[in-house]
């Protein structure tokens, strides 16, 4: 009987003992030929060759050379394998790869996509060898001609080969190479019985009864199969030869939701074969689907019958070096994604698809994957079988591997192909792709129907990149630096990229890891990201809003006062952000969603991630940390309509809330306030006039002018009604953020209580983008306005550093000189 072998647990790794060599292209045909004196070195498995390279100091992640150009050769003996037959597993090859066992070759691989089980016999003692083809000489042949070519990726004949684009995008990312087994490779072992095809897929039904759906082929005598989850039971039914099936149904079962409406319920998940438990790992029961509206533009994610905000970041690699694909590769990435409110990673065609870990993790934290398939910018080709057969092996692997994640969520054909053709000047016919219209999507019906398929990203207007309509890459605020009025203007219903900027890492970060004059260097500037051939970076983006949002002239401040200059960098594009979701969330906004491009930086620098690459959140991210709360208060200027309260709660129970509005002069004096409580139902909003809080006019956006101002900022917090414990505070500036400087005098103590520390602030005034900066700490809010008060904040002990430090460092914010010391 064929089929996938189940890995009940019985498999073994082969990660030690290999060895790299790299030689000229073409000149060994098989593992005999490589000369034994060619300078072999220890090579990770899984790894890469510039993983491998890097270790031994011979490759410089910021000064890459090419890698495609060679045949990488990873010899292996496997001195401890008993002889017998045996199932080689290889999860993941990059990318041209020949496998050789004992000299014989067993495997030809030719994309980067797929997983082979090879069956093979071992004599003990054997030789097992990969050659890694040189990519060089097939990106050169000539294949079906392209009705487009992508500016942003080269070389063009990328489109003919299934590797990652990673490393091939000239100002976006480093040019590394993937080449190497980048995935791991093990010796299963089957023993009877043998249990193949193994395909597990959980459902919910709308009158809340949870499905998991099981099918498996048996080989040898099997006198009872039983299938577990939680603490119900189902036994398997027979059909025919060795074929089995079961539907686990459990009634009223806790749902799975994302971590910011609700709890991320799992289950565990047991095969129990003749008595014996099999831990096959948890699962979660949610409901999908997309609500396109009655007009059929709209786009809006609706989980377990709700409709769901998403928020989020495009995911890019836990390390463009490594690419690596174990649990503790992801977890301080999703953590801080998770802690910053985002609830929607995406995946997207211009990556690689990540491994079980990934959406284990995701399925945990309660993050949402939408998951591109690899496939970006090309005029992939039509009618060309050979690549036609790789598509459906690596989408039907994914599928299979993710069936247990209630995490993912949506499954996207590719990034951009519809934009580039459009971009093009083609007419819409042109547009489609028959690899993404017509291949991919009864693939997803077949194995996941319970994740909604969006044909293309972006998709749905009459140009596939206008905002108004389905999915789109909104750039308008951003990088067509587009006044910030243009995200209501736009009528964005969801952006699956957006807000692209060169964030500027904390000053802790530049000082260790990228210790130049920055801005003025040229190291400096290489790494701040540029689309190619533009005649601007994402550095000017940044520029442009510091200056619209402060007033100062970006480029003479940099030569005047580059401390500020660099503090004003770190704080605008938070800014920006904050402004930006908050129109997008208010009440009577059309907006279902938005996820930053991107994520995490590469190397260090002023890249477009959230996170820097040495896992530090940026200013930016401790503003998207305020922008995405589940419970927030907004403040929104509606020119002479007046500025409005927006108070949402995203929970699943009512909640008893104080709002209240002050408008201050001088950072301090309270011109006129007011507040109210009320309760605001579970997945509810409800906007205020602030004059219904005031009880009578008051020009709070300045909008009349009658006579000088009287105030400079305007705060709203929102409150326990219960407790008074603060919530959300908003922030508005009627005259601009620079005419709300003040020289605030903040005092800070460090307190501790039990194991946990925390940091106790207060102000006499308004004291704008508060910076904490504290060596063995991070704190829970950073480069935030604190309003005349008391504020405190939990801190987090930094990796590796020991309990018994006490915290210490400085406060500053901008618009004071003063140094407050901790």
């Amino acid at each position: 009987m064929g089929g996938r072998l189940a890995d009940l647990g019985g498999g073994m790794r082969l990660s030690e003992g290999w060895n790299l060599v790299l030689t000229d292209a073409g000149t060994c045909i098989l593992p005999s030929d490589v000369p034994l004196t060619s300078g072999f070195i220890p090579a990770p498995v899984p790894g890469t060759v510039a993983e491998a390279l890097e270790k031994a100091g011979r490759f410089d992640r910021t000064r890459s050379q090419p890698l495609h150009d060679s045949d990488a050769w990873y010899i292996c003996r496997l001195v401890d394998t008993e002889a017998g037959e045996a199932v080689l597993r290889l999860e993941g090859l990059a990318t041209l790869c020949e496998v050789f066992l004992n000299g014989q070759q067993i495997l030809v691989s030719e994309s980067m996509f797929e997983a082979h089980d090879v069956d093979v016999t071992l004599l003990g003692g054997d030789e097992l060898a990969l050659c890694f083809r040189a990519l060089e000489p097939k990106l050169s042949e000539t294949g079906p001609r392209a009705r487009w070519r992508p500016q942003m990726i080269t070389p063009q004949g990328l489109r003919m080969v299934r590797t990652t684009l990673l490393g091939h995008m000239p100002g976006w990312c480093p040019e590394v190479h993937a080449v190497g087994p980048w995935r791991p490779i093990s010796l299963l072992r089957p023993s009877a019985p043998v249990i193949r095809d193994l395909s597990l897929r959980p459902d919910l039904l709308e009158n809340g009864e949870g499905r998991l759906y099981a099918s498996l082929a048996a080989e040898g005598g099997i006198n009872e199969l039983v299938l577990k989850c939680g603490e119900t039971e189902q036994a398997f039914e027979k059909h025919g030869a060795g074929r089995y099936t079961a539907i686990l149904k459990i009634p009223d079962v806790a749902p799975w939701w994302p971590h910011t409406h609700g709890t991320s319920q799992l289950h565990d998940v047991t095969l129990i074969v003749d008595g014996i438990e099999h831990a096959l790992g948890q699962t979660g029961f949610r409901r999908l689907s997309i609500d396109r509206g009655t007009d059929g533009q709209d786009f809006a994610l609706i989980v377990n019958g709700e409709r769901i905000f998403c928020r989020g970041a495009v995911w890019t690699t836990a390390d463009i070096v490594r690419l690596p694909g174990g649990r503790d590769d992801y977890q301080s990435w999703l953590r801080l994604a998770a802690e910053a409110g985002m609830n929607v990673i995406r995946i997207g065609g211009t990556m690689a698809y990540e491994t079980p870990d990934f959406f284990r993790l995701c399925d945990e934290l309660g993050l949402m994957v939408w998951q591109d398939f690899m496939f970006a910018n090309f005029d992939y080709p039509k009618n060309d079988k050979v690549f036609t057969a790789h598509v459906e092996a690596e989408i039907s692997q994914l599928l299979s591997r993710t069936r247990m994640s209630p995490s993912l969520a949506v499954l996207c054909g590719g990034s951009e192909i519809h934009q580039q053709a459009a971009m093009m000047g083609l007419p819409e016919q042109f547009w489609k792709s028959p690899i993404v219209e017509e291949i991919i999507p009864p693939l997803v019906q077949s194995l996941r129907p319970d994740v909604p398929y969006v044909v293309n990203s972006p998709s749905g207007g009459p140009m596939p990149f206008s905002p108004n309509a389905g999915v789109t890459h909104y750039y308008g605020v951003g990088a067509y630096m587009r006044p910030l009025a243009d995200a209501r203007r736009a009528d964005v219903r969801f952006a699956a990229e957006s807000l692209a900027f060169a964030h500027v890492p904390q000053a802790r970060t530049l000082g260790q890891h990228l210790p130049v004059p920055a801005v003025h260097s040229p190291l400096w500037k290489e790494r701040v990201p540029r689309d190619r051939g533009a005649s601007w970076d994402f550095e000017d983006v940044r520029d442009h809003y510091l200056q619209e949002l402060y007033g100062f002239e970006p480029n003479r401040l940099r030569r005047e006062d580059p401390d500020l200059y660099l503090n004003l960098s770190r704080a605008v594009t938070g800014e920006v952000a904050e402004e930006t979701y908050a129109e997008w969330r208010r009440q009577g906004s059309g907006c279902n969603g938005a996820l930053v491009w991107t994520l995490q930086d590469l190397l260090p620098g002023a890249g477009w991630g959230v996170i820097d690459s040495t896992r530090e959140p940026k200013p930016v991210w401790y503003g998207l940390r305020r922008a995405f709360r589940p419970v927030q208060v907004l403040l929104m200027d509606e020119g002479t309509n007046g500025l409005d309260v927006h108070v949402i709660n995203e929970s699943e129970a009512a909640l008893e809330l104080t709002v209240e509005v002050s408008c201050l002069r001088d950072g301090r004096q309270v011109v006129v306030g007011g507040g109210r409580d009320l309760v605001l139902e579970a997945r509810s909003k409800q906007k205020i006039a602030c004059t219904e809080l005031f009880g009578a006019f008051f020009d709070t956006t300045y909008a009349f002018r009658f006579g000088p101002p009287s105030h400079d900022v305007t705060v709203a917090r929102l409150t326990s009604s219960a407790t008074g414990a603060a919530i959300a505070q908003a922030f508005y500036f009627p005259l601009g953020r620079s005419k709300a400087f003040h020289d605030a005098e903040i005092a800070a103590l460090a307190v501790q209580e039990g194991e946990d520390w925390f940091l106790d602030l207060s102000t006499d005034r308004f004291a704008q983008s508060v910076q904490i900066d504290l060596e063995a700490y991070r704190a829970e809010d950073d480069w935030f306005h604190l309003a005349p008060g008391n504020r405190r904040l939990r801190l987090y002990r930094r990796e590796g550093v020991p309990a018994d430090v006490n915290p210490s460092g400085q406060i500053r914010s901008i618009g004071s000189r003063r140094i407050v010391e901790v």
